[in-house]
Formats: structure tokens, sequence, C-alpha cells
């Protein structure tokens, strides 16, 4: 018997909190299946919804960029999760960081709360279980989907269509353990008020945490299959296998923080705050695959860190997703099955905010679709639109499908030479417009 115009969610992260949010809004009840606290994945702490696993920087904040504009719709057009966001903020320059733990506890009451939201505490392993009681099944599991719902989504797609790549998180250590005699806060070309602490290496303090890194023991895959990873968050040590310099021409870079060509540094760790009372930082763009005793060995060759105390190593995980272009019809459901539709980082998406975004814009379909409406997607040009025409394939930038994040490069798939301030202010323009189509409301 089904459950008369009532959602099935499963999967409270990012995506399926977003999804539920704005579900709610139109006073169509949602139900939201959370595995945890019954069962954490490998990654997963906390028992609250949306939890961050792995940076708490939601990235540029800039409305100019492509992140900030992505943000700047979605905040726009009423997201919880940007508004949760805004809310829970950490200083970090121009970037949208946050207090984690107060992100994704103001997200859990603010559904729990919600008249037209419950939350089920359990594992969904066959979702023809859930097909069978409600008119529609939003997937939104992420990328550390359990093995027995992986297995139950593949067969409802049609086959083994499921993609994948390996992620990595970043160590965060105790404030009181820096050497702040032998670092510094400051904000690169002064975005923000000093908010990062800054570990200056000499060239000979740098080859030595070079070579450390090189040499450092990891943690191998459990599975005989290729380490793919994702370009835009590669773990330190496949940074440095290109080359010497790497690292210190990329996340380790020391310019931009007041320094002249005579004093500069040879390369800059930067640390960013973890939560509002600065207890705990994080180690910027220091994923790693390290064994916990090859990480406090390297991380303690930079100066400032020679006695870091670690409260969370950085660790590796697998990450799944679907081939979307593939088995997802236009309005985002399952080609085999139109009443399952999936949202969040299985459709191929990678970020937080894309994420959330994934999940609007799914909330919005499935909404259409209990309303026996024509989904219409978000504007072509716009940041939300152009990720939904890379999900349904409409817009293809490699051979293969592999995850993205919002990016420069898909706003020329319609000719332009590069990207400009000018498809900001038109693209808010363009979510402005569609906003009013749907009638969105800010989530309260």
């Amino acid at each position: 018997m089904k459950n008369k115009g009532i959602i099935a969610i499963v999967g409270g992260g990012l995506a399926g909190s977003e999804c539920a949010a704005l579900i709610a809004r139109y006073g169509i009840r949602a139900d939201i299946y959370e595995m945890k606290p019954v069962k954490f994945s490998e990654a997963h702490k906390s028992e609250y919804l949306a939890e961050l696993v792995c940076s708490n920087s939601l990235k540029s904040n800039d409305v100019r960029s492509p992140q900030g504009l992505l943000k700047e719709e979605l905040r726009r057009s009423g997201s919880l999760i940007i508004e949760s966001a805004d809310n829970a903020f950490v200083p970090a320059g121009d970037s949208l960081s946050v207090d984690r733990e107060l992100f994704a506890k103001s997200i859990t009451e603010r559904l729990s709360s919600d008249e037209n939201i419950r939350i089920i505490r359990e594992e969904v392993r066959d979702f023809n279980i859930l097909t069978d009681k409600y008119d529609a099944v939003v997937i939104s599991t992420g990328p550390l989907t359990s093995p027995d719902a992986a297995g139950s989504l593949m067969n409802i797609a049609g086959g083994s269509d499921f993609l994948y790549f390996y992620d990595a998180v970043s160590p965060i250590i105790t404030y009181e353990s820096v050497d702040m005699s032998k670092a510094f806060f400051g904000s690169r070309y002064k975005k923000g008020s000093g908010d990062y602490i800054n570990c200056p290496l000499s060239e000979e303090e740098y080859r030595a945490l070079y070579n450390a890194i090189i040499s450092a023991e990891l943690v191998e895959s459990h599975i005989d299959e290729n380490l793919k990873f994702f370009e835009g968050c590669l773990p330190a040590e496949e940074i440095a296998r290109r080359g010497y310099k790497s690292l210190a021409f990329g996340p380790f870079k020391p310019v931009g923080l007041g320094f002249d060509r005579k004093n500069m540094p040879f390369a800059v760790v930067q640390l960013r705050a973890e939560n509002r009372e600065r207890t705990l930082y994080s180690v910027v763009a220091f994923q790693t695959r390290m064994r916990y005793g090859s990480q406090e060995k390297v991380l303690r060759l930079i100066p400032a860190l020679k006695n870091c105390e670690i409260v969370r190593y950085g660790q590796m995980h697998r990450n799944i997703y679907l081939n979307s272009p593939k088995v997802l019809s236009e309005n985002l459901s399952l080609k085999n099955n139109p009443r399952i539709f999936v949202a969040g980082t299985l459709t191929g998406v990678e970020g937080y905010v894309e994420a959330a975004a994934s999940g609007m814009i799914a909330g919005l379909s499935v909404v259409s679709y209990i309303k026996g409406k024509d989904f219409i997607p978000p504007p072509d040009m716009t940041a939300m639109g152009l990720l939904y025409r890379y999900i349904t394939g409409r817009i293809s930038v490699n051979k293969e499908y592999v995850p993205t994040n919002i990016n420069k490069g898909l706003f020329l798939h319609n000719g332009a030479k590069r990207y400009s301030e000018k498809m900001a202010e038109e693209a808010i323009e363009r979510i402005e417009e569609y906003r009013k189509t749907f009638n969105l409301k800010i989530y309260c």
C-alpha cells in the first residue's frame, strides 16, 4: 500500500537534507531514511544529518567565481544548506568555511522540527521495498553507499553502471600544539582578516618534507583495481609524485602572504580553523592515504608542527557514482524506474555545494512528478543548470564520464572563449526568473 503523496529520501547527507527541505516547502511529506547511528560508513563519525566528512570548507564565496555563483544561486533559491553554512561560518578568507558540528546540528534540528519531515533511523538495503510503499523515492546515499544498497541500486539501474574514484581527507591538529613562534596568521592576497595559520619552510625544510612524503608508507586499497583520484582533491603524495616543486608551486605556494622576493620562504603550509573556538585546525590541501605513523612523522617535519597533536588522521575511502548520462532520464529518475530519482554525489557531481544543488534540483523534479507536471530544469548558463546538463549528458567534457564540480570550463560549452563576471551577473538574473517559476521561498 503506497503512502499517497509521501516521498522517501534515502540518505540524510547534504543532498538528501536539501531535497527534503525543498519538498517540505511545498507541503509534501518527506520521510528521510538515515542509517546512522544504527550503522556508520568508514568515514562518518557523527549522528547528525549533513555531516561534512572531508574538509570544513565549502570553497569560494566570491559570487564572481563559479563556486561563489553556485552558492548565490542556492542562497536566492532558499537553500537550507547554504543558510546553515552562513550561520555556522568560520572565518577563512573569501571561502565559506564552517564549524562542522554546529552546521550539521543546526540542519538536523531544523529538519527534525519540520512537521512535513520524518526522520527514520534505519538502513535501507533494498529500494524495491520502498517503491512498494511510496509514490516516489529519492536515493541520495552518497559515494559511501553501503554494499547492500549499492547492489540494490545496481540491479534496478540495469547492470554494472557504477564508476568509482578514491578520495582522502586531511588530518586535524590542535591549536595549542602549533608553535606560533614559527608560524603566523594571514590570508592570501589579504582576503579575510588573517584567518589562516601559515607555516613557512625554507628550501632545505621543504626538501626534507617532500622526500618524506614521497617515501611515506601508504594505506593500499583492499580492492584489486586502479586507484583513480578526483583531480580537484588529490592526496598530497599524488601531487608530490608529479615533480619536486609540484607542492611548492601548488597548494604550498608562498605567494600572496606579504613576503617580498628577497625574504619569501620556499613554501608555506596553511592551517584552517575547524571550529569557532579555533581549538582545532585542519592542514589545508594535505589529503593523504599515508599510514598514521607516517602522517605524524611527515607533519612534524614542518617546523611549526614539530610537536603537533593529531586528533583526526587523514584517511582514504572509495567513492562510487553512477554513469548518470547512461542511466538517468532528463528528470533525474532512473530510466528503468521513473519513480526512483537520484541526487547528490551518486550522480557524479563533486563537492558539498554541488551535492546540495543536486538535491534541490532532484527535489524540484520529484515535486513536479508528484503534482503530475513536466519538470522544468534550471536554465542553461547558470551554475545549477550547467551541473544538471553535465549529469544528464547534454554537456560532455571528457571521453569518460567523471565527477565534476562547478568550474569555468562548463560555462564555455556554448562557444564562449573565457568565463567572465558578466556571465555570473546574467546567471543570477536567470535564476531569479527560474525561482519565480517554482514560487520558491526561503526554507523556514
